[in-house]
């Protein structure tokens, strides 16, 4: 199988030559709150299995993704968009990740953004840990184009959404399945007492079903016939924002839409 090296993963001497040069606050930033810090790459041949799946889990969930094809085919899925990009790319403690989903109608109010941080865990496995914004998310919508704006945000102030952490396994050579595990994910929306997910990652792409369900185990949101298929690198070309569209803190509170017909989970 052909591993693709992700870049971050530093070699742990180059780590250490930057912390004896920056003194300890140099190096790995602020605590991260309710999960613990991954160790670095280590060289002994126990450890480079999970090296490689994380290394792979992280190389191929970064990108650009499009259900364009699948809403073509299937109109009862949207047409979604969805960004997966790299940030804090210097702290030894991830792979971190910016996601954000929005429909192609509406790429300006996305309706899901989130944090990911990867990290190993054990029998071959990779653990992506879900944290929510803080504030109002929509001030970083957008924000996938200049991930170095998350430079000014402490990971120690994000909250982990408890449940929810996504497990993913090798189900073939260029194949990662999993998804969240009981029904520990809390979710109140349209009634419903807990979320599910399920995940399928390759290099070139990603299946993700997402559901709700009431205390009587009944699905109230989310796709029915099954998962949204999305293709990496296929969004159509994005229109910029204005020049005088506010980013940043002074981005203003958005009123949420007019639910649509259809939920695009």
């Amino acid at each position: 199988m052909t591993r693709i090296r992700s870049p971050f993963f530093p070699r742990l001497s180059t780590v250490m030559g930057m912390c004896a040069a920056l003194g300890t606050a140099g190096c790995g930033g602020p605590p991260i709150v309710d999960a613990g810090p991954i160790e670095p790459a280590r060289p002994d041949a126990a450890a480079a299995p999970t090296i490689d799946a994380l290394r792979d889990a992280s190389a191929w969930l970064a990108g650009h993704y499009s259900s364009a094809a699948q809403a073509a085919e299937d109109a009862t899925y949207f047409d979604v968009r969805l960004h997966i990009v790299p940030i804090w790319p210097d702290r030894v403690d991830g792979p971190w990740f910016y996601v954000e989903q929005a429909m192609a109608s509406a790429l300006d109010k996305p309706y899901r953004q989130r944090i990911y941080r990867l990290s190993a865990v054990p029998d071959l496995k990779v653990e992506s840990v879900i944290y929510e914004l803080p504030g109002n998310p929509l001030q970083w919508a957008g924000a996938w184009e200049h991930p170095e704006r998350f430079n000014a945000l402490d990971p120690a102030i994000l909250q982990v959404r408890p449940g929810c952490s996504v497990v993913l396994a090798y189900a073939g050579p260029e194949r990662m399945t999993g998804g969240t595990e009981g029904d520990g994910c809390m979710s109140a929306l349209r009634g419903a007492a807990y979320a599910t997910s399920e995940v399928v990652l390759t290099p070139t792409g990603m299946e993700t079903w997402d559901r709700g369900f009431d205390a009587s185990n009944r699905q109230v949101w989310g796709a029915t016939k099954g998962p949204y298929r999305f293709v990496k690198d296929a969004p159509a070309p994005v229109e910029p924002m204005p020049p005088d569209m506010p980013v940043g803190d002074e981005a203003p509170v958005v009123a949420p839409a007019a639910e649509p017909a259809k939920d695009p989970s």
